[in-house]
């Protein structure tokens, strides 16, 4: 007798491709971990992404050294760290001899 391919799977099949499925979505699921994230090495154009900006402006500034970077052979890379850089690099803070907000509307 042989086998088709329209048979019904035997239990023991299918728990098998319970067990694989469940595994592969807990993985999508889990994401990379944190330390995963702090070795990764982003292209300019995953940077650019996370950053919100061009990948023009990325290499811009890369090749000015102007953001920090490193390379890995001859492709440049950012790592997290260099990300939050970045970031930390636009903040700004209020000024505190500012005016109030409802005394400059009231002046208005």
């Amino acid at each position: 007798m042989i086998k088709s391919d329209l048979d019904p799977p035997t239990e023991g099949a299918l728990i098998l491709h319970l067990t694989q499925l469940a595994a592969a979505v807990e993985r999508l699921v889990s994401g990379p971990s944190s330390a995963e994230l702090e070795l990764t090495a982003f292209t300019p154009a995953r940077a650019a992404e996370l950053l919100g900006k061009t990948e023009n402006w990325v290499v811009e500034n890369i090749q000015a050294d102007r953001i920090p970077h490193t390379y890995i052979g001859k492709s440049p890379r950012m790592t997290a760290a260099h990300i939050r850089w970045v970031q930390a690099q636009g903040e700004r803070v209020p000024n505190k001899y500012a005016k109030p907000l409802s005394a400059a509307r009231a002046a208005a």
